[in-house]
């Protein structure tokens, strides 16, 4: 794909989609600890738009919330103020989402009947829409993981899952605006440094899983101190048993991943920093990158280590120092992310052919 005239306004629609999705992420980090997600116990994608405008639809979608286990076992307290601020959050972000699909939709179409979407561009973005349809289902999965039995909270594993897929999402869509937007002459040939960058995102990869694992298992605070985990650099009586389950289950061991994860991070980052510094002819585009990743893998740690010693101080439902931390934590890293993959567009090869 090229960077041309007939491209601009599908870059413009694909960015907006890139924030959308941005924007829906932290919308999910807020619904996440502000413990909203669990407030609607149903999915209804048409009647869902509007949320109840009297008392008496209020009063229905409270008690429906009053016979799931997360309200009998922590929130029986709740009155209908406290339930309208909790189901806000999660009546919000699935809003957002549905417009993400309206804006997906009415573009495509606009664009379409303008002839501004080539023939070429027409799979990607099938793919992109069925994304977003996966991306739905495995969030009602995931919803529906705290509506049974004794949760009182949704899976971890289903929260991973549709953290992964969320950012899957996101890097597909920046990466097809990334091919309409960026000229093949802005591309640097570093081999070397490509490889460097591909093994930063897979570690990458594996540290935003557990990030999301940390959350669903709210493990922050069963270790909050630093650098030692509760005294220890080893904690005892990590992987106990079956070692797949541990991994994911166990919150001391997911914290001790977790925090390893990003000391490599951060190794890999100094290495790929020190490389992309000395490679010669580097574009006036590409120049400024080169400080960025340890600039924000940097402030991601930070972040990272202040949530943990703030954690002792989390009260359920009210906002407190925690909350603001985990939530930029969780930004820093999308922005990470981003940043990285952006790099790995810049570093692939340049294609003879190039068509929109």
């Amino acid at each position: 794909m090229s960077s041309n005239s007939s491209s601009r306004p599908v870059a413009i629609w694909v960015y907006t989609g890139v924030f959308m999705l941005l924007v829906q992420v932290i919308l999910g980090g807020i619904t996440r600890l502000t413990g909203s997600g669990l407030s609607i116990t149903e999915w209804d994608v048409a009647a869902g738009v509007i949320p109840p405008l009297n008392a008496a639809q209020w009063q229905d979608a409270f008690e429906k919330y009053q016979h799931t286990p997360q309200f009998r076992l922590i929130n029986s307290g709740f009155g209908l103020s406290d339930f309208k601020f909790i189901f806000f959050w999660e009546w919000f972000h699935r809003l957002w989402a549905r417009m993400v699909g309206v804006v997906f939709l009415v573009g495509f179409v606009w664009l379409l009947l303008k002839n501004k979407i080539r023939r070429s561009l027409v799979k990607p973005l099938i793919i992109l829409f069925l994304l977003g349809a996966l991306q739905g289902v495995i969030g009602w999965i995931m919803v529906a993981s705290g509506l049974v039995g004794d949760a009182i909270y949704v899976a971890p594993t289903r929260l991973a899952m549709h953290f992964i897929f969320a950012l899957v999402l996101i890097v597909y869509t920046f990466w097809v605006g990334l091919q309409l937007s960026v000229p093949e002459s802005a591309k640097l040939a570093a081999p070397g440094l490509r490889r460097w960058s591909v093994a930063i995102l897979v570690v990458l990869l594996f540290q935003l899983v557990y990030g999301a694992l940390m959350a669903g298992h709210k493990a922050a605070n069963v270790a909050s101190t630093w650098p030692d985990i509760n005294g220890d650099y080893f904690p005892s009586g990590m992987f106990r048993g079956h070692f797949l389950e541990a991994a994911v289950g166990d919150r001391i061991t997911v914290q001790f991943i977790h925090r390893t994860l990003a000391y490599l991070l951060f190794v890999l980052v100094v290495i790929w920093t020190a490389k992309a510094v000395s490679v010669p002819g580097v574009p006036d585009r590409f120049r400024p990158l080169r400080w960025l990743p340890l600039l924000l893998v940097g402030v991601q740690i930070v972040l990272g280590i202040s949530s943990l010693l703030t954690s002792p101080w989390i009260l359920p439902g009210h906002w407190v120092a925690f909350d603001w931390l985990a939530q930029f934590h969780q930004i820093t890293g999308l922005l990470f992310l981003m940043t990285m993959v952006g790099i790995l567009y810049l570093l692939m090869p340049v294609r003879r052919f190039v068509t929109v």
